[in-house]
């Protein structure tokens, strides 16, 4: 079955994709809870307009997404979190003590946005995170755990 996405969808794809999927997960899931519409030959029509129309208001927003990936690669990120024996963490650091990190550094990033690679940090280290600024734009944010003093 093939669908016209009209949101993103987690592992699936981004708004405006034409994606094949199984006729149940469409019918039963996609398409009532507005996520997609059948693909009709009209459908793509009215697609591939909206999309010619959308391209050179993308290149802006692909700029920006640029500028901002450029700062944020250069920043220093460390994230103090409460040690216990060792060094293994009380709780655990993830995608939202990032967003809140970039935010006291002046980037406002949405924690859904942002992929803390190897799930949640138990121990103090370097990690890394992925962050998805744009649908072509990601930028990869090495970021320390370290001992609250």
């Amino acid at each position: 079955m093939e669908l016209i996405l009209k949101q993103d969808v987690e592992n699936l794809g981004f708004k405006d994709d034409i994606v094949t999927v199984k006729n149940g997960y469409g019918r039963n899931y996609l398409i009532p809870q507005g996520h997609a519409i059948m693909a009709t030959p009209s459908a793509k029509k009215v697609l591939a307009e909206t999309l010619k129309q959308r391209a050179y208001k993308e290149k802006a927003i692909i700029e920006e997404a640029q500028k901002t990936a450029n700062a944020i690669s250069e920043l220093e990120v460390k994230i103090a979190s409460k040690v216990g024996a060792g060094d293994k963490l009380f709780g655990s650091v993830n995608n939202i003590d990032v967003a809140a990190a970039l935010q006291k550094e002046g980037h406002e990033i949405d924690k859904k946005y942002i992929n803390v690679i190897g799930g949640n940090v138990k121990r103090l280290g370097k990690y890394n995170a992925v962050i998805r600024l744009h649908r072509d734009v990601t930028v990869d944010l090495p970021f320390e755990v370290i001992a609250e003093s």
